[in-house]
């Protein structure tokens, strides 16, 4: 099966890379194709002259790739993949760096990839906002190690939402409407508006966006006692962003702004292959086999999420420098809500609870509270010469309020039947409600304070260099308490976490002749360690609590980065970028499922590397026809074993193992073509078509082992001995993904018919398992065909 995997994804890179031959090979026109204008460095440069590999999406790639969202967008982007953990709910890694799947409570884990809506950090570990990417001008991915300009959690690299600004010189609306029907699904559609207001012409504008989204779930519910709930993953993201600009001088420009955005969501995207309650082997209850697209519930699920950014950026020119100071605040409030009976089952099972008890429905709530207030101010040259300069603080204090609880109302009277009586009281350490039994509060505060700095000095008029660094001093502190049955009953334990370094960077570029430059760097990163939360301790086997207790705390992750590529731009219309990278990793913080603990840990690995090349190709052989390539050849391995207290090798972390979450090889090409038309008065058509196709990949280490897809839940239930065991391949197989439009265009408005998935795939994008496997076993898949027409009008003086 691995060597058709293997042929399929040679094939496929096969496939394009002559295509790309061929494009590059044919006669183009002589076209240059437009600049973009990015802000990777913290100043305004074009995408080549930047001296690193980077990539930006502007809205017009947005919407000829079809994205929606940063998953959708990452397939277009060589080296950026994201992995689907749920709906708000996902991982991101750049160039194959990549700690392995991070779940929802583990809320000390810190992000491995930044990201920045303009100017005001919004990653979060797992929950980074997902926000809407309309009226975008462009989304930049900044590949390698940032820690220079932004810092920790940008060790892989950083994503940066750029968003239009308000135009102080000239109204401007636009709206877009949108509906779609998934392929035995629901239907979707989104409301879109902007608008732009010169209050005084030439000092001060007003832009407001809002947004409205529907999203069609696709995931059918078996429910207890028989029956089919369709469509259960559906929901809904609305949203708005208000931003005003007024220029208090010539020189002096402020812009305040607010965003807000909501995210729900009625489930998740998990298809279930074995549930405690569903599955081939009971007896004394219906066999259920599980099929495509569906699970089984007792419980209806919930996923919300409610951010508000207000931010404030102000912008000085002075004779030499300019000043720019940016401070904001977030506000978020998180709620996976998820049917966890199986999961409490499965423990009331071992316990020797009776049937009933171990049916009763049980609802787990983690709920996250987040404010984040940050602040930053840089000084940047502007002077004429050969030397450029610009230093930085940035200040942050984030405080995350996690807590977890799991009614399951009827719990205490069949604990106490069982166990005794009293014994839910005498385990519940002060919380209220007895039929929970598990309850946990980990507020956590983050302190932050840096200050950084580069300098770049023209050597010639063809050779550049620039040195930077970062000093960081970080503090973390912890409390967490606990109660209920299943908690270890901790009160009030406060762990402390504080680091302090200094991370450089250096870069050089050489402007070759005036089509090609060629650039190198060297740079390191960092992702600050924390404290492990204590295992549930009453739900391990003995055997897991021996190997995963003594994992307490983990050090911080260090990266030093290599790297040289070359940017072309030709006369005949072409652009081609790429980069080859090694990237050598010191204390990699890699996440483990604790087992039977229904518990995660993370741990360091002393050594780890990635290596690869990426590339991208954009081509205008003509006015009608855009064509683009990006594709990336990733290894990431351990580099050293770790073992358990039993001297075994621990989940999976062996040397010449491959990282978890990533793909060895991804590509994507697309291609557009326009063509006048005379209806309407004269209009212009055009044809889109988007081909993704991203390779094999793992959920967490240990899914490499020998042995690792057979699972026995050892749970004897409904008939079901628990000795039976259900075979998997946890091996996540390739996929492609195809999609394809056409529309037409006439001025001010455009109508795009559009299908997404066009061969409906069904991808494997993650794997979950619950308690170890003992109680769920399931895949996290991608929406179904799509088919949907969006309708675009713009309005101006």
């Amino acid at each position: 099966m691995d060597c058709c995997k293997k042929t399929t994804s040679r094939a496929v890179a096969t496939a394009l890379a002559l295509a790309a031959l061929s494009v590059t090979g044919s006669a183009f026109a002589q076209i240059v194709l437009e600049e973009i204008t990015v802000t990777a460095t913290k100043r305004e440069s074009t995408i080549q002259d930047v001296p690193f590999s980077i990539n930006a999406q502007t809205a017009q790639d947005i919407q000829r790739s079809g994205a929606t969202d940063l998953e959708g967008l990452a397939r277009n982007v060589a080296g950026l993949t994201v992995q689907n953990l749920g709906p708000g709910q996902s991982q991101v890694a750049i160039r194959g760096v990549s700690a392995g799947q991070i779940v929802r409570d583990q809320p000390g884990v810190k992000e491995q990839v930044g990201v920045y809506l303009d100017e005001s950090v919004i990653s979060l570990s797992l929950f980074t906002p997902d926000f809407d990417l309309y009226d975008l001008n462009r989304v930049e991915t900044l590949r390698g190690p940032q820690g220079t300009l932004f810092g920790s959690g940008s060790v892989g690299g950083t994503i940066r939402y750029i968003t239009n600004k308000p135009d102080l010189d000239a109204f401007d609306a636009n709206v877009e409407l949108d509906v779609n029907s998934i392929t035995d699904g629901d239907v979707g559609g989104h409301v879109k508006g902007m608008v732009n207001i010169p209050l005084v012409e030439g000092r001060s504008a007003l832009r407001l966006v809002g947004y409205t989204t529907e999203y069609g779930g696709f995931i059918d519910a078996r429910l207890e006692g028989g029956g089919v709930k369709s469509d259960v993953n559906g929901g809904n993201r609305m949203g708005a962003r208000a931003a005003l600009t007024f220029m208090a001088s010539d020189t002096v420009s402020i812009t305040p702004r607010i965003v807000y955005q909501e995210v729900e969501a009625d489930g998740f995207n998990r298809q279930e292959v074995f549930n405690l309650y569903a599955n081939p082997y009971t007896t004394t209850r219906p066999a259920i086999q599980l099929g495509e697209r569906e699970q089984f519930l007792q419980l209806s699920e919930e996923f919300t999420d409610e951010t508000l950014l207000a931010d404030v950026t102000m912008t000085a020119e002075f004779e030499n420098f300019d000043l720019d100071v940016v401070v904001s605040t977030m506000d978020r409030e998180i709620l996976v809500s998820r049917d966890a009976s199986a999961l409490t089952g499965s423990v009331s099972v071992d316990l020797g609870y009776p049937d009933a008890g171990v049916l009763l429905p049980s609802n787990l709530r983690d709920t996250t509270d987040l404010q984040q207030t940050t602040f930053e101010a840089r000084l940047a040259s502007t002077m004429d010469g050969p030397f450029q300069w610009l230093v930085g603080v940035f200040v942050s204090d984030a405080e995350r309020k996690y807590a977890q609880r799991l009614p399951t109302p009827g719990y205490a009277a069949v604990t106490d039947a069982t166990l005794g009586a009293g014994t839910s009281a005498a385990v519940a350490n002060g919380y209220a409600n007895l039929d929970s039994p598990y309850n946990a509060d980990l507020p956590y505060d983050i302190e932050q304070m840096a200050f950084f700095g580069e300098a770049t000095y023209d050597v010639s008029d063809t050779f550049h260099v620039t040195v930077g660094g970062r000093f960081y001093d970080f503090d973390e502190s912890r409390t967490i308490t606990q109660g209920g049955l299943f908690s270890s009953g901790f009160d009030n334990v406060v762990d402390t976490t504080s680091s302090d370094g200094f991370t450089p960077r250096i870069l050089a570029s050489w402007n070759m002749n005036d089509n090609v430059t060629l650039n190198a760097q060297a740079s390191q990163g960092f992702r600050l360690g924390g404290v492990n939360d204590p295992l549930n301790a009453t739900l391990c086997s003995d055997e897991d609590e021996l190997i995963f207790g003594g994992f307490q705390s983990y050090s911080d992750e260090k990266m030093w980065n290599y790297e040289a590529g070359m940017k072309s731009t030709f006369a005949n219309g072409v652009t081609f970028n790429a980069a080859a990278f090694y990237s050598d990793i010191e204390d990699l913080q890699v996440t483990l499922d604790a087992g039977s603990c229904s518990s995660r840990i993370s741990f360091n690995v002393a050594d780890a590397h990635t290596a690869g090349v990426e590339f991208e190709l954009g081509a205008q052989p003509s006015d009608a026809l855009y064509l683009s390539l990006a594709g990336s050849i990733l290894q990431s391995e351990f580099d050293s074993t770790v073992t358990d207290a039993n001297g075994a090798i621990l989940g999976g972390v062996q040397d010449g193992n491959r990282l978890a979450s990533v793909p060895d090889f991804q590509i994507a090409a697309s291609g557009s073509y326009n063509y006048p038309l005379e209806i309407f008065g004269g209009s212009e058509g055009f044809v889109t078509a988007t081909i993704h196709h991203v390779g094999d990949r793992i959920t967490q280490p240990s899914d490499q082992n020998s042995g690792a897809g057979v699972f026995s839940s050892g749970l004897p239930f409904g008939g079901a001995t628990g000795a039976e065991v259900t075979t998997l391949d946890l091996l996540l197989d390739p996929y492609t993904i195809i999609n394809l439009s056409a529309g037409i265009e006439k001025d001010d408005w455009s109508a795009v018919l559009y299908i997404r998935n066009v061969g409906d795939e069904n991808a494997d994008l993650s794997f979950d398992r619950e308690r170890g496997g003992r109680a769920r076993l399931a895949f996290r898949t991608n929406s179904p065909r799509t088919i949907g027409v969006t309708f675009r009008k713009s309005f101006s003086n």
